[in-house]
């Protein structure tokens, strides 16, 4: 049976293997020299992906659906989705798998950061796997090392890898396959290893079928009888998981969405141009070519509709970088003469390589800015989780995927979250709704979530531009057309009380009252205060994500006479109890309830 060499697999047969210069030795001096270099690369990796996992943009609203699903597989509880997000079951498992064996959701402070933990250690072990695969090609320590170096640190990398989205596991399983194909004096057990490697891969993601071609190329290449042997066992699984089990196993791409391509280039356009060359010219490298082949079809299925473009870049991601270099170390060994202690190294390769180089830092200058990297590891869904925590806690809150996982991990029963797909015919009943930006069609989707989401009022607004947070009351009862609007009667008591010589007011708490911002049973409690005794208002703090909603405030700061004001709030009594009286070190801090009851300043109503 043919075996795998360096050079050639069988006379007449093309060699699996880019040719090296003779009497290549390989001591034990450039074994370390190798470990050093993969080492670094990977702390490179590593650190850039730490880095940059809570960069904000690009974001990919299927994102928020595979984070729930792994929240809901680890847990043992039912979710389902809103739709557009495709099905990976298998995925999910992995993701599901690493975050509970790792403890992963109890570290991070949210569910997203939690699942994004995987998609690290993905993009790592991806790096090692594109290493191995690279010197087995017989790339140079050199050609591997700028392989890997690419991916370890292109900006449309670390944006891509970032986000949770399975065709990034479906990778590493493809990377694994191939290395264990590509293995020196490979075995019956190293065939069927890597049969199950692309079984995964494919039940992982469909688009991971592109690469069986390449993978079939290279078992032929080396052991046609093999090759029939791995394509029986790759068949039977698939048969299994698409057939009797396709209920359980059968993967589905997600729905096209933003971003698309030309967004994700824009972060590193060097790498398009280079990856347009490599997987051309790589056609004209016989050990290359399989290679080349799953890469352009790769690339055609981003003209099919219909097909996530994030999706076919994450498995193309690492399969550029391998063909870049090693084209360019094949033209290299091609046009300049290997001589001896200077292997390949001449003028015209340095100014080839400094060119090269200017090319890829003059594209990485843009995209490592424009994906902002952040220290926030929390955002705008995890204050509107607090806010409600604060203000509602037990309540039942209809909320979108990225609130589905969020509101979980922070100990919010599953039975009391309704996700949109519940309202495909009428929605449950909520008492609050929790939306982000990216979810404005639900509506439009799903009609009774549209009628649920007719008559709320929104409470809480949190983060802005496409992060935003909308957080609402459900079945408030509809304002009554023929009473008086509240805003100008807030306005002309707010007015007279900062006129009252016996109140004293900060100039930032009379912008307050004068502006009508000011909760009218904080005007009415002030002016009673102040027929006791002489108050001073220091401020009207702000709840968190109140003031962009247009609710009033509704806390007071107040100093002097501290004694009285708690003893005075402390004894109120029905509409007037306040929710807390706090002493602090600055004064008295008195919070009421949300929704103050309606008519309480009527005396100020007319204009």
């Amino acid at each position: 049976m043919a075996q795998h060499s360096r050079e050639t697999t069988d006379p007449g047969r093309s060699p699996a293997t880019l040719p090296e210069p003779a009497g290549t030795a390989v001591p034990a001096a450039h074994r370390l020299l190798s470990l050093d270099i993969v080492l670094a690369l990977l702390a490179l990796a590593g650190g850039l992906r730490v880095l940059y996992l809570a960069a904000p943009a690009p974001a990919l609203p299927a994102e928020a659906a595979n984070v729930a699903h792994a929240y809901a597989f680890g847990h043992f509880t039912s979710f389902a989705d809103a739709g557009g997000a495709g099905a990976s079951p298998f995925g999910w498992w992995q993701l599901s798998a690493y975050t509970m064996l790792s403890d992963a959701f109890g570290r991070s402070a949210s569910a997203l950061a939690a699942v994004r933990e995987t998609m690290l250690v993905a993009g790592v072990l991806g790096a090692v796997l594109l290493w191995v695969l690279a010197r087995r090609l017989g790339l140079t320590r050199w050609a591997s090392a700028a392989a890997v170096l690419l991916l370890a640190a292109s900006p449309l990398a670390l944006g891509l890898q970032r986000l949770v989205v399975v065709e990034h596991l479906a990778a590493v399983w493809v990377l694994g396959a191939l290395v264990l194909i590509t293995r020196p004096g490979a075995r019956i057990r190293h065939d069927a290893l890597a049969a199950a490697c692309l079984l995964a891969a494919v039940l992982t993601s469909p688009l991971a079928l592109l690469f069986l071609p390449a993978a079939g190329w290279l078992l032929a290449r080396r052991a046609p009888v093999r090759a029939a042997l791995v394509a029986v066992l790759l068949n039977l699984g698939l048969g299994l998981a698409f057939g009797p089990a396709a209920g359980t196993l059968r993967p589905h791409l997600a729905a096209a969405s933003p971003p698309s391509v030309a967004g994700w280039v824009a972060l590193d356009p060097a790498w398009a141009v280079l990856s347009t060359v490599a997987l051309v010219a790589a056609l004209a490298v016989s050990a290359l070519r399989p290679f080349a082949v799953s890469g352009l079809l790769l690339v055609a299925a981003l003209l099919v509709p219909g097909v996530p473009d994030t999706a076919v870049l994450a498995l193309l991601l690492p399969l550029t970088p391998l063909l870049f270099a090693a084209v360019v170390q094949a033209v290299a060994r091609q046009r300049v003469p290997a001589h001896r202690g200077n292997p390949g190294r001449g003028p015209g390769t340095v100014l080839t390589t400094a060119v090269l180089v200017a090319v890829v830092a003059a594209g990485w200058s843009y995209g490592y800015p424009a994906l902002r990297p952040t220290t926030d590891r929390g955002g705008p869904l995890l204050d509107a989780q607090d806010w409600l925590r604060a203000n509602a806690s037990g309540a039942r809150v209809l909320v979108d995927d990225a609130g589905w996982a969020e509101f979980a991990k922070a100990g919010w029963p599953t039975g009391l979250l309704v996700p949109p797909s519940a309202c495909a015919t009428a929605c449950p009943a909520a008492d609050w709704a929790v939306f982000t930006a990216a979810t404005t069609d639900l509506p439009g989707r799903y009609p009774a979530l549209g009628t649920a989401l007719a008559d709320a009022g929104v409470t809480a607004v949190f983060g802005t531009g496409d992060r935003q947070v909308t957080v609402s009351r459900l079945g408030l009862p509809a304002a009554d057309p023929a009473a008086p609007p509240e805003a100008s009667a807030r306005t002309h008591a707010g007015e007279a009380l900062a006129a009252s010589a016996r109140i004293t007011c900060t100039p930032d708490a009379v912008a307050v009252l004068r502006a009508g911002r000011a909760d009218p049973r904080l005007i009415a409690t002030i002016a009673a205060l102040a027929a006791l005794q002489p108050v001073r208002v220091a401020a009207f703090p702000a709840v968190p994500g109140e003031d962009p909603a247009g609710q009033p405030r509704r806390r007071v700061l107040l100093t002097g006479g501290e004694d009285g004001a708690a003893a005075f709030y402390a004894g109120q009594r029905d509409l007037f109890r306040p929710s807390s009286v706090t002493r602090t070190a600055d004064g008295v801090l008195v919070t009421y309830p949300l929704f103050a009851p309606p008519g309480l300043l009527v005396p100020f109503s007319s204009p």
